[in-house]
């Protein structure tokens, strides 16, 4: 079976865990700030309005944005990988579709950060001969990334071309 190396939709959507570790992340951008502007509103009284409205706003729009983001990011952000090629889709208002033939995979890298780690979920970057720089495939379970970076690496190494 060849496939044809070419722009179009990967099939592959990120493991459902993904969810949860874009609302921490969240989380963590929004928390602190809002936290911090309640605690100064609350010991700071002749300034409590001017903190607290901000604050409210913040925990508003973070709240907004720990629900609905990390659904739509779920719902755009796709990855295949075939005996030829590997295809991305990415994005939110810009989306970036990108397609890297197996002939100009450089290195192909698994990273799991402490988040990452929690729910059990890996990025792959595979890096290529292009200016455009690697493509990275965040939120595959760690075990699917492992054998993925494995599997690219040994279709990689079979491939003819030197990757430049």
């Amino acid at each position: 079976m060849t496939d044809t190396v070419r722009l179009r939709p990967p099939s592959h959507r990120l493991d459902r865990r993904v969810l949860g570790w874009w609302r921490t992340h969240g989380l963590i951008w929004f928390g602190p700030p809002v936290l911090t502007l309640v605690l100064l509103g609350l010991l700071i009284p002749p300034a409590r309005m001017w903190l607290l409205a901000p604050a409210a706003v913040t925990a508003v729009l973070g709240a907004a944005w720990i629900l609905l983001m990390p659904m739509w990011w779920y719902r755009v952000h796709r990855w295949e990988a075939t005996e030829t090629a590997v295809y991305t889709r990415t994005g939110f208002f810009f989306q970036e579709s990108r397609v890297v033939p197996l002939s100009r995979i450089q290195t192909v890298d698994t990273v799991r950060g402490p988040l990452q780690q929690a729910f059990k979920l890996a990025t792959v970057t595979v890096t290529t001969a292009s200016a455009r720089g690697p493509v990275k495939i965040s939120g595959l379970d760690r075990e699917l990334a492992e054998n993925l970076a494995e599997r690219l690496t040994e279709t990689t190494q079979a491939t003819p071309g030197d990757a430049t």
